[in-house]
């Protein structure tokens, strides 16, 4: 790095949108930036996205009407403020990189094309390479990063934990694996400001549309390091990821474009359940393809595409061009889906909550900032509106990027005050404490057979798309008695200088299993308290919202 421009040293982890983002901020400023990246710079939940990016950019549409469909969605948990400069910043945004040659689907006059999807009042969301968005967005927003002399990329460096002095970032602690033989090594990175841009924690469900690496990292150093976080109780379940093979997703955009959804005796459904059938939000549609499930001792429902062929005749050919990733998915398990509909299921997708931010990226801790899917914001609520998602990791990666060189040493975050929604009263703003957990030594004996497996099904019989009180606490005692023994296990190992006698992949599946533990033990404990049903969070013992928990709330572990 060039000691000229290093009054500061800024460290970003994560490299999907939010992060590429944060870096190319960074270094737009005239400052050096190391991006860290968990295995290769292209891998993320961004690479994964399907549906598109949605912005009002065009002459039918504006970004107050996108801010009213956001704030519709979230269910009252919206910050105004935060989702104002989302659907204003993130017009802008969009038209600066579709300027700087992200290839976003055209027609033939050179015009973005756009596509509808639900909760949507105008068709204003942008996509490239039909259903490949977040890959193409991925792929030509690395290559400017790439390109970029001031950013310096790290990859297959796994991020243990934050460092912090005095109450302040000092750095962070990667795990570096550099041998043939799958060896590693554990680096302490000085930093000045850290950007965590981690991503999700989809793999704490059996069933997700999330990649291998979205196992809550970023957010669960964040909790250990004593950060708020809040709203970890909203997790978004895609209502469409294919039954069978890798639970691909497939996106909300082929409902948009007119397919249904039927139950196995081939009935649709959707159109008794809401006004806007297929098109209601994802929490809605999701909720009710589990109900149906249920009813079918667990079958999947079915997604039926033959509607397009009204408007497309060649419905093959359509499918092929539209979205030919999902196209040629379904068609590698055996599936033409332009014939026979295919099975689908719920599956994890989105986390609504993580590491609450200031309106420029700021956390709690000074010198630490966070976007993208680890961070709350504020723009998303209770329920993420479709095709926000991108649009967020764009517009706040940036501003934590820009904050995170102008601000002076000392400045401490300016959160938007938590306020009931029904009410516009502020509530109480003091985070509450969950203690860590400790255990006594038989429990963790018992606790350290937890594996990947009993992980995902607790989360998901437990804490998944429909809670209860009996299940809620069976999790969090479970998961409590499981986060203590891994805890204990670092701890022992730390202590006692332990060697290495692990691979690398054996010790960063360990240590993601910790973090999942540690986020999947605040998000029950969340669910819990929050005796009502909104958004996301849905309960079968407090089936409907109450007005008296239409606000946000933070957590710290201690």
């Amino acid at each position: 790095m060039n000691p000229e421009h290093n009054d500061k040293r800024i460290v970003v982890i994560g490299a999907g949108v939010a992060g590429l983002s944060a870096a190319l901020a960074v270094a737009g400023s005239d400052h050096d930036v190391v991006l860290v990246t968990k295995t290769e710079l292209v891998e993320s939940n961004t690479y994964h996205a399907q549906g598109g990016i949605a912005a009002a950019i065009f002459a039918d549409d504006d970004p107050k009407l996108h801010a009213k469909d956001t704030m519709a969605a979230g269910h009252g948990l919206c910050e105004p403020k935060a989702v104002d400069i989302l659907t204003r910043e993130g017009a802008d945004r969009v038209r600066e990189f579709a300027a700087a040659g992200v290839r976003f689907d055209r027609d033939a006059d050179g015009h973005m094309l756009r596509g509808l999807e639900a909760a949507h009042s105008r068709a204003r969301v942008v996509h490239a390479g039909g259903d490949a968005t977040g890959r193409i967005l991925e792929l030509d927003v690395s290559a400017m990063v790439r390109a970029n002399p001031r950013i310096h990329i790290m990859e297959h460096a796994f991020l243990k934990d934050l460092i912090v002095r005095d109450g302040v970032i000092a750095g962070v602690r990667l795990m570096v694996g550099s041998g043939p033989d799958g060896s590693h090594t554990v680096t302490d990175l000085d930093a000045d400001r850290v950007i965590l841009a981690t991503g999700g924690a989809g793999r704490m469900y059996p069933y997700t549309t999330n990649p291998q690496v979205a196992t809550a990292d970023g957010l669960a150093a964040a909790l250990r390091a004593g950060a708020q976080t809040a709203d970890l109780e909203f997790y978004q379940f895609h209502p469409t990821a294919l039954a069978v093979g890798e639970h691909f997703l497939v996106s909300e955009a082929v409902r948009g474009e007119g397919a249904v959804l039927l139950d196995e005796h081939g009935e649709r459904y959707m159109t008794a359940v809401d006004p806007r059938a297929e098109l209601a939000p994802r929490d809605v549609v999701a909720r009710e393809n589990f109900r149906v499930m249920q009813h079918q001792q667990g079958r999947p429902i079915m997604l039926d595409v033959s509607p397009m062929r009204k408007e497309n005749p060649d419905l093959a050919a359509f499918l092929k061009h539209r979205f030919p990733t999902i196209d040629a998915y379904t068609r590698s398990l055996g599936f033409d889906w332009s014939r026979e509909p295919i099975p689908v299921a719920p599956a994890a997708h989105y986390y609504m909550g993580g590491i609450r931010t200031d309106l420029n990226g700021r956390a709690s801790i000074p010198g630490l900032y966070a976007a993208g899917e680890c961070a709350r914001t504020g723009v998303m609520g209770s329920n993420r509106l479709a095709s926000n998602s991108l649009l967020e990791g764009l517009v706040f990666g940036r501003r934590a990027g820009l904050a995170a060189v102008h601000d002076h040493d000392g400045t401490t975050w300016d959160p938007v005050p938590f306020s009931n929604s029904a009410t516009g009263a502020l509530t109480n703003n003091d985070p509450i404490v969950l203690d860590t957990p400790n255990t006594s030594t038989n429990d963790v004996a018992a606790a350290s057979i937890w594996d990947r497996d009993h992980i995902e099904q607790t989360m998901w019989h437990d804490v998944g798309v429909l809670r209860d009180d009996h299940g809620l606490r069976d999790a969090v005692d479970q998961i409590g008695n499981a986060l203590a023994a891994a805890n204990a296990t670092e701890s022992d190992a730390a202590a006692n200088n332990a060697p290495v006698t692990e691979n690398a992949a054996a010790t960063v599946t360990r240590l993601e299993n910790r973090n999942m533990l540690t986020v999947g033990y605040v998000a029950a404990n969340a669910a819990l308290n929050r005796t009502e049903s909104r958004g996301a969070h849905a309960r079968t013992d407090y089936p409907d919202a109450r007005d008296e928990w239409a606000m946000s709330t933070a957590y710290v572990l201690r």
